[in-house]
This record gives C-alpha cells, sequence and structure tokens, in this order.
C-alpha cells in the first residue's frame, strides 16, 4: 500500500513538473510575467540568436546604402542574404509596409514582437536620422560596433561564470539524485518517511531551500553588460 502511495505521489509530482514546463501554466510573480518557463526560454534563445546576428545585418544594411539604395532595398538586402530569425522579421517587415503601415509603426512592430534592446537602438536612431537627416550608414556602423564589443564583454563574462552555474546545477541535483538512489536500495527505509507526514514536510523544506539556494547562486552568476 505505502508503495503506491509513493508512485502516486511522484506520478503526480512528475505530471505537475511536467505541466508546468510545457503547458504554459500561468503565474504570476516578480521574476516571472506570466509565460512558462520553457516558452521564455525559447524565446530568449531566438533573441540572443537575432542579436547575434544583428551587427551582420547592419553590415548588410551599410553597403547597401553606401551603393546608393533606399533604406526599404536595404531591407530587401538583409532578407535576401540574412538568416533566420533575421531575415524572418525583417520580411514581416516588409510586407507590413507594403499593406499599407507607416514606415514609423511598421519598424516599431518589429521591435516590440522581437524584443531586443540592441534592436529598439536601431529603430530609434532610424527613425532620428530620417527627421534629422543624419547619416544612416554611420550610425549603422558605431551601433554594429558597439554590439560586437557587448557580446564580446558577455561571452568572456559566460566563461568565467560558468563554474558558478555548474555549481548551482549540481547542489541542485544531488539532493534528488540521493533520495531515488536511497529510494531504490533502501525502499523499506524511505517509503515510511515519504508516507509520512514529518517526511513530506522535510521534502517540501529541502525543495524550498533547494529554490532559495538556486535563486541566490543565479543571481550572483548573473551579470547584466
Amino acid at each position: 500500500m505505502t508503495l503506491w502511495i509513493a508512485v502516486v505521489l511522484f506520478g503526480v509530482c512528475f505530471a505537475g513538473v511536467v505541466w508546468y514546463f510545457c503547458a504554459g501554466v500561468r503565474i504570476k510573480s516578480g521574476w516571472q510575467n506570466g509565460e512558462s518557463p520553457l516558452a521564455k526560454w525559447l524565446d530568449q534563445r531566438r533573441r540572443d540568436k537575432f542579436n547575434e546576428q544583428l551587427p551582420e545585418a547592419l553590415a548588410t544594411m551599410s553597403n547597401a546604402l553606401r551603393a546608393g539604395f533606399s533604406i526599404s532595398q536595404a531591407f530587401d538586402s538583409v532578407v535576401a542574404q540574412g538568416e533566420k530569425p533575421m531575415c524572418e522579421e525583417f520580411a514581416i517587415l516588409q510586407q507590413q509596409l507594403k499593406i499599407g503601415m507607416s514606415f514609423e509603426d511598421a519598424l516599431e512592430s518589429m521591435s516590440g514582437r522581437v524584443g531586443s534592446d540592441d534592436l529598439t537602438l536601431v529603430t530609434t536612431a532610424i527613425l532620428i536620422s530620417r527627421k534629422t537627416g543624419g547619416n544612416v550608414t554611420e550610425i549603422f556602423d558605431k551601433i554594429s560596433e558597439t554590439i560586437r564589443g557587448r557580446m564580446r564583454i558577455e561571452r568572456k563574462v559566460k566563461t568565467m561564470t560558468a563554474q558558478g552555474r555548474m555549481q548551482g546545477i549540481i547542489v541542485s541535483v544531488m539532493p534528488l539524485f540521493l533520495g531515488v538512489a536511497m529510494t531504490i536500495m533502501k525502499p523499506k527505509l524511505m517509503l515510511p518517511f515519504f508516507c509520512s507526514l514529518k517526511g513530506l514536510a522535510s521534502i517540501v523544506a529541502v525543495i524550498a531551500l533547494i529554490t532559495v539556494g538556486w535563486l541566490i547562486i543565479r543571481k550572483i552568476i548573473k551579470i547584466d553588460v
């Protein structure tokens, strides 16, 4: 009977974890904006890839403008020569312009859709240069150089904090690994622990402490550049 109770509890916990990460459970809090962790991870991964491709896209547009093309034709160059997701976003931008959306609204729509601070900077520079008549190619070159420099610093910081991230993962996973190992090796010793009120309270306390510890480690190793 106790074995079945433990199996049911494990199944419920596993199903809850899968539902939380894959089904997009909405939890409103200060550190989560209502998206599931999986959706946030995929969105951030796409945004990071976009940011990595942005300097090359700026160079492509800068070369097109120097060759005498218009800004819209420079966007076409990015669509033709760029990689995903960069070419996809600029293709959507061009489609919005073709159906009658204003240039400013189309740029702001892409900036809001991607959610990249670097793209917001580029969008602001383009809109200001259109109003004031500045040299867009020089602006693109300077922004591209700034982004490349920041990315080099970010890679260096990521390398320096890799050990801290690994320690956080090991510390978080170790209690779960030990609990499963002990349950397999000594089921008669562990099953009463899982089925008692004090045992369940201890498990909840351990999970809470692991979560707090992981958040603290994550806060320490997270450095904004």
